[in-house]
């Protein structure tokens, strides 16, 4: 679903020569990050262009007000309508994914899972994960972050057999073992980099099984899960979180729900005041504006495009000699492992050399990597930003065209310009504003 390229145009060159009035070197910035948009293309699995309404919501006059506290029930005057937005910012998600109590404050997705961990958690619970190098998020349990530090975390494997069909799959027989064993008090399940269907229902039956409460972090899958192109993990869940860019592309910012009334209380104690203050009223009137964009037939339509468009680049990189974890994908991400192509190139490496080349990715690890973090042996590309701007499945075969003359280039210089070159093309005839 292409945007309003000329109204998004419009408005962006309005805010840019505002800026410019009083502060030509921020206007200076934004313009140069728009053009590095402009003539980019983003395959950040974690990314998407927002709508011009989505943008340029967030840029009104609700940034000016504070809103403590929740609707009837703040701790400022002249929350009216505050109250009101925020209002049709819980029914809209209630709608889009089937539950009963939505939490619209989260000022992100960490936020939204610090927060369950507080309002359902006490110190020192131990709650179960997938192994964070495989997969998980840095709020699931990494030790410098709060989840490892106030908690105790306990991780479950993927299928590490390369003989196995379920090869880098979640092993739901070893989910059921680790949650045997150590009786977590609260089970976790949705990915940073997980290429495949998450079974919500399995899940729920090992967490009834030992007794935990089951939390799934859709943050990556949150569009898809909105217009049914993923098994939703309502009724299964008691608390899922999600960010609201990604795949539902809306504003930067997180999102709470449940169907239990008595978990709901908690969550809204434990993330105001416990994690946060005033809410980002500027931001829930974008989230107001996605949800609203979410709910209309076309973005069905858009999220069938963006998991096609992802099997598409998987099959042309595996065709090009590419290895992709898992075998391919069912979403809108995809693991590529580089030590198929060269055991010593790092992810670190080809993310340089394909940001040169106007392809903007991230490095990350693949399921057992041996190097550490900032190395890695993989990249993690995702179609949501691409589908957004336009592009098919037939686009993803010169994508991948692009990636493997780079990587086969090994970072030469003049192969990053020729590709830059033709990407900056291409990306003409799919402006964004």
């Amino acid at each position: 679903m292409a945007q309003d390229i000329h109204s998004h145009d419009e408005v962006a060159d309005a805010v840019s020569e505002l800026i410019r009035r009083t502060d030509p070197a921020a206007a200076d910035l934004l313009d140069a990050e728009r053009a590095r948009q402009q003539s980019t293309l983003e395959l950040i699995a974690s990314e998407n262009h927002v709508s011009p309404a989505v943008m340029h919501a967030m840029g009104t006059c609700l940034t000016n007000k504070y809103a403590e506290g929740y609707p009837g029930a703040r701790y400022y005057g002249g929350c009216e309508f505050h109250d009101k937005v925020e209002t049709l910012a819980q029914e809209r998600a209630k709608q889009l994914f089937g539950c009963g109590f939505a939490n619209v404050q989260p000022h992100s997705g960490a936020q939204a899972n610090a927060s369950v961990f507080l309002g359902l958690l006490s110190p020192g619970d131990t709650f179960a994960s997938l192994v964070l190098a495989d997969g998980g998020h840095l709020s699931h349990g990494l030790k410098v972050n709060m989840s490892g530090k106030w908690f105790n975390p306990v991780h479950y494997p993927l299928h590490y057999d390369a003989n196995s069909p379920e090869f880098e799959r979640i092993d739901y027989d070893a989910v059921r073992r680790v949650c045997l064993e150590h009786k977590p008090k609260l089970l976790m399940c949705g990915y940073s980099a997980y290429p495949r269907v998450i079974d919500f229902a399995k899940f729920r039956q090992i967490a009834d099984e030992c007794g935990a409460l089951l939390m799934a972090d859709i943050a990556h899958i949150a569009g898809l899960v909105a217009a049914g192109e993923h098994p939703s993990p309502f009724p299964h869940a008691h608390v899922v979180t999600t960010t609201t860019h990604k795949t539902l592309r809306g504003p930067r910012g997180g999102l709470i729900m449940t169907s239990d009334e008595e978990i709901s209380k908690k969550i809204n104690r434990a993330l105001f005041p416990g994690m946060q203050g005033g809410p980002l009223m500027h931001v829930i009137l974008s989230k107001v504006v996605a949800f609203g964009e979410a709910l209309k037939p076309e973005f069905k339509q858009y999220a069938k495009q963006v998991i096609a468009n992802a099997k598409s680049l998987a099959k042309a990189l595996t065709e090009r000699g590419f290895r992709i974890t898992t075998g391919g994908t069912d979403n809108h991400l995809m693991l590529v492992d580089l030590r198929t192509r060269d055991a010593e190139l790092t992810g670190a490496d080809a993310e340089q050399w394909l940001e040169r080349a106007g392809i903007i990715t991230n490095k990350n690890g693949v399921p057992q990597d041996p190097r550490p973090p900032k190395q890695t042996s993989g990249l993690r590309l995702g179609t949501p930003a691409v589908t957004t701007r336009g592009l098919s499945v037939d686009d993803m075969t010169r994508v991948a065209d692009w990636i493997d003359m780079t990587i086969e280039g090994g970072g030469d210089a003049g192969v990053c310009a020729q590709v830059r070159g033709e990407v900056e093309q291409f990306c003409e005839r799919y402006p964004l504003g």
